[in-house]
């Protein structure tokens, strides 16, 4: 089977946050919303449910359970039990629910400096301290550098964020490294929350997603794993995610911080996303074939370009670009007067970066490289 990533869909008249943000004269190409038509399994899934013309209050998600499990075993070998499972409306609930179940008004969390904005935002929602690990590049990846903080360590600390594979960098971790921050995450006795939603977006063949939980029991019974199909499949406006918990005792707080605040999932969110989980498969290699060469693509133009460095990511769709070598004290705003919409990296915690969404038609990513170049060499 075939798919057209090639086809260009007017969303400005659809109520889009990512195409009504800016004017019609700048390209948008920032918040994690792929620009494609969704999988044809999902829509036909969706046209037969309103179809029957019943939208009550749903039950047990058993056929999205069924997936997840199916789907995790198969693509990961991970073996999970149904009841460690946690239906939820999104990932961002599940890091906030992670924030206020597991630290208390005097303690804190630690998350990477530079991350995924919901990460620094749940903190202060919850009126929570947070510490920031510092992320570095080494060996052209993005690495989480938990020693730094050893030093300043001062026992208040209980929850570890993580973010694999990370956004904005797009560094998929390595066993190795993962099990660096499980001994952090056991000398610290922490609790470890990490958001793995990007994890069926692997662009580097040599890279493999390793979920957090399966380096040990140990690792899994002080976790807590935050996935969904949302990104991948491009659903992220169908909200159905999950949260596996081996721990009942951590599943027992993480759900009862949610009880009567957090809404279940709706009908058509879990028909898409189980949809997509069982039969989603060959979109998602076509897709993530088509990912790989914008992903080049643009690393190629951008290492043309004066001012700009840009880390091919090993996952994702978005590149990390440090834009310090404008010289310009906005680069989002710089790049926006340009007709370029990208997500300013000061959301992020590294002001003089941007991140670009490539998830786009490769004619759409064309364009956006034709205003780069004459934005920057005229």
């Amino acid at each position: 089977m075939t798919f057209n990533f090639d086809e260009r869909i007017e969303r400005r008249h659809s109520d889009s946050v990512k195409w009504n943000k800016y004017p019609a004269d700048v390209l948008p190409m920032w918040v994690a919303d792929m620009d494609f038509r969704s999988a044809p399994c999902i829509i036909n899934a969706l046209n037969q449910r309103v179809n029957h013309g019943v939208f009550g209050y749903t039950g047990h998600p058993q056929p999205f359970i069924e997936q997840i499990v199916h789907w995790l075993a198969s693509q990961y070998q991970w073996h999970i039990r149904p009841e460690w499972l946690v239906i939820i409306p999104g990932v961002v609930p599940g890091l906030n629910l992670a924030l206020r179940a597991f630290t208390g008004p005097e303690q804190q969390s630690i998350a990477p400096a530079v991350i995924y904005p919901p990460f620094h935002k749940a903190a202060r929602l919850a009126a929570r301290r947070q510490r920031h690990a510092p992320l570095r590049l080494r060996e052209g990846r993005w690495q989480l550098d938990l020693p730094a903080l050893t030093a300043d360590m001062d026992g208040s600390e209980k929850l570890l964020l993580l973010c694999n594979p990370q956004n904005p960098g797009g560094t998929v971790y390595r066993k190795a490294e993962l099990e660096a921050h499980l001994a952090f995450a056991r000398e610290h006795d922490l609790i470890v929350c990490s958001d793995e939603i990007h994890c069926d977006l692997i662009l580097d063949p040599a890279a493999r997603h390793i979920p957090f939980a399966t380096l040990s029991e140990d690792a899994a019974q002080c976790s807590i794993t935050l996935m969904s199909p949302s990104k991948t499949w491009n659903i992220a406006g169908l909200g159905a995610s999950f949260a596996v918990i081996p721990n009942p005792e951590l599943r027992r707080r993480f759900v009862a911080t949610g009880n009567g605040i957090l809404p279940h999932v709706d009908l058509l969110a879990l028909t898409a996303a189980t949809a997509a989980l069982q039969n989603g498969g060959p979109w998602r290699e076509a897709l993530l074939g088509y990912l790989r060469h914008n992903r080049d693509r643009l690393a190629e133009a951008v290492s043309t370009l004066p001012g700009l460095k840009m880390v091919a990511p090993q996952a994702t769709y978005l590149a990390w670009v440090d834009a310090s070598g404008l010289g310009v004290d906005n680069p989002t705003r710089w790049f926006a007067a340009r007709g370029l919409g990208f997500s300013p990296g000061e959301d992020f915690g590294a002001p003089q970066f941007v991140r670009i969404n490539f998830g786009c038609p490769a004619s759409t990513l064309e364009e956006a490289i034709t205003r780069l170049r004459q934005a920057l060499v005229g």
